[in-house]
């Protein structure tokens, strides 16, 4: 992504071979480029702000007219794909690093190339021009960083000292520092002159991704794989502050009883708890020797269950971050739930067994075998009923209070049964499968009411409201669906996640949805925005009054899912 000269517009490359041209005020798409055979890897705007570099897998660069939203010819000659685009300050050339080893140099005017950079032993990646327009920075795969004079078109001097890829180079605003950033987990700072290093920022866990300066050149952005940005203080070296998140996936998320902390469980073996109010983490708990499947809360709140990939579940005292480690599955426990009264504890594996603990003391009281690996457990509202959702595309539902009761089995599914759920009523079992619907069944007469279609991708889990007139549901398609209860139909759907959604949980006060990825975010959203069709429908009118026709159309009321405005975005 790149910002014009004046900030006023944001331009954002993607993989879905598009380019999108951005007002920064009101947050809206003012234009979408399309023209790119391939995932869009660069972006950058002229320095007059009139045009936009873009290029990608395609193996091509395009400069677009950003007042006409048209493309001239494309610009053709690299053998691999194009990773990196930069205008030189008079806005003149264009450079571009490539997947074929090289750099080139482009007339803007004419689209004609003037050189090629050769050099390089491997995938150049990032490039950038100094500030007063004399020298080209190129970073490569081969570990090194070149130095070349733009007028001679040679190499000037070659960076040694990252001991991995070079993933992003940038220079300082008065040229005379340069910044690059590896998948060595480090950052590097040069004296452009001399082309020795200055010193060698750590900090970072995983591989590096992009450096930026501020525009004083006081502060040193820097982003990683390890799902942080830390800032660095260009004049000491010291990193400044680092603005944290999840570092894996996010499997698991639940609320507490009283709403305002919300539990996350990590694929980075850890569990965070957050202030919902504020949507800052209040804690992390560490234990865990694995990843972090399951999470929930005790219905008084004071403790906390996980399951983990480890084998173990864990205890936690919400209070003191302390916990007890309960052992006796034999494979990845996958779900955990306790009984309404807070006193038992179920816990599910792909051990095919569900193990029932004193959830006081962690004191193991038996377990029941399963015939396939267990996805999912939930407890009926009253305690009486158990829920079990199989590898085997069933649900087993049994009494609790009277063990000797033959287990029902419910069948209907194509696929695992990932998540399953009681209607706060307990009249009503949910489940979510593979087979990308959600079943509905009766609980008392054990019949198949309907499944839900709508998800393209498995269903990961499902969550009733309080009031049980919604459900929600998160899916590996990246998207969370509301339900209504009565009618049956989608609601809504929630898009914003960018990768397999696959956990949900709504506040009990029923106002506020979470939902945990795939792409280590955890999101929160008001669910006040389901109102009648008749309010509805005028903010539809509203909205569509500021949207050009071709935008429009997302934003009209659409019978099929529900009264509300549906739209993409």
């Amino acid at each position: 992504m790149a910002f014009s000269p004046d900030g006023k517009t944001l331009a954002t490359g993607s993989n879905d071979k598009t380019i999108r041209l951005w007002d920064v005020a009101t947050h809206r798409a003012v234009a979408t480029l399309r023209g790119h055979n391939g995932p869009v890897y660069a972006v950058a705007f002229s320095p007059d702000g009139k045009t936009v570099a873009s290029a990608g897998d395609d193996k091509t660069a395009r400069l677009w007219d950003v007042v006409s939203n048209r493309a001239h010819a494309p610009l053709t000659g690299h053998t691999g794909r194009i990773w990196s685009v930069a205008f030189s300050p008079d806005g003149k050339t264009l450079a571009t690093g490539s997947e074929d080893n090289t750099a080139r140099l482009w007339d803007v005017a004419t689209g004609r190339p003037h050189a090629m950079l050769k050099g390089h032993t491997s995938f150049v990646y990032s490039i950038a021009f100094s500030p007063d327009g004399k020298a080209l920075a190129t970073a490569s795969a081969d570990q090194t960083v070149r130095l070349w004079d733009v007028a001679t078109r040679r190499t000037r001097t070659t960076l040694n000292g990252h001991t991995d890829w070079v993933t992003a180079v940038a220079f300082s605003p008065d040229g005379i520092t340069l910044a690059t950033a590896g998948a060595d987990e480090t950052a590097r700072l040069w004296d452009v002159a001399t082309g020795r290093a200055r010193i060698t920022l750590n900090g970072h866990a995983q591989a590096l991704q992009a450096v930026a300066f501020s525009l004083d050149g006081k502060t040193l952005a820097t982003s990683s794989k390890d799902g942080t940005v830390r800032l660095w203080d260009v004049a000491t070296s010291k990193s400044r502050t680092t603005l944290t998140g999840h570092t894996g996936w996010v499997f698991s998320v639940a609320f507490s009883p009283d709403g305002k902390t919300l539990a996350t469980a990590d694929a980075d073996q850890t569990v965070r708890l957050w202030d919902v109010a504020t949507g800052r983490t209040r804690t992390t708990l560490r234990g865990h020797e694995g990843w972090v499947t399951d999470v929930v809360f005790s219905p008084d709140g004071k403790r906390l269950a996980t399951g983990s990939a480890d084998l173990t579940v864990r205890l936690w005292d919400v209070a003191t971050g302390k916990s007890r480690t309960l052992k006796g599955h034999t494979d990845e426990v996958t779900a955990v739930a306790f009984s309404p009264d807070g006193k038992i504890l179920a816990t599910g594996s792909t051990d095919q067994s569900v193990r029932f603990w004193d959830a006081a003391i962690g004191a193991y009281l038996g377990s029941s075998d399963q015939t396939a690996a267990v996805k999912s457990v939930s407890f009926s509202p009253d305690g009486r009923n158990m829920a079990v959702g199989l590898d085997d595309d069933s649900v087993v539902l049994w009494d609790v209070v009277t063990p000797s009761a033959t287990p029902v089995t419910l069948t209907g599914s194509n696929g695992p049964v990932e998540s399953v759920a009681f209607s706060p009523d307990g009249k009503t079992l949910a489940a979510g499968s593979d087979d990308h619907t959600i079943r509905l069944w009766d609980v008392a007469s054990h019949r198949d009411i309907t499944a839900l279609t709508g998800h393209t991708g498995i269903v990961n889990e499902v969550a009733f409201s309080p009031d049980g007139r919604t459900f929600a549901s998160g899916s590996d398609d990246r998207t969370v669906r509301l339900w209504n209860m009565a009618t049956h139909r989608s609601l809504a759907v929630l898009t914003g996640p960018t990768d397999e959604v696959w956990s949900v949980a709504l506040s009990p006060d029923g106002k506020t949805l979470a939902s945990g990825s795939k792409d280590h975010t955890a999101w929160l959203r008001d669910t006040a925005f389901v109102k009648p069709a008749a309010a509805i429908d005028k903010i539809c009118q509203a909205v569509n009054r500021d949207l050009t026709s071709q935008e429009r159309k997302v934003y009209l009321p659409d019978p099929s899912v529900g009264p509300l405005c549906h739209t993409s975005s």
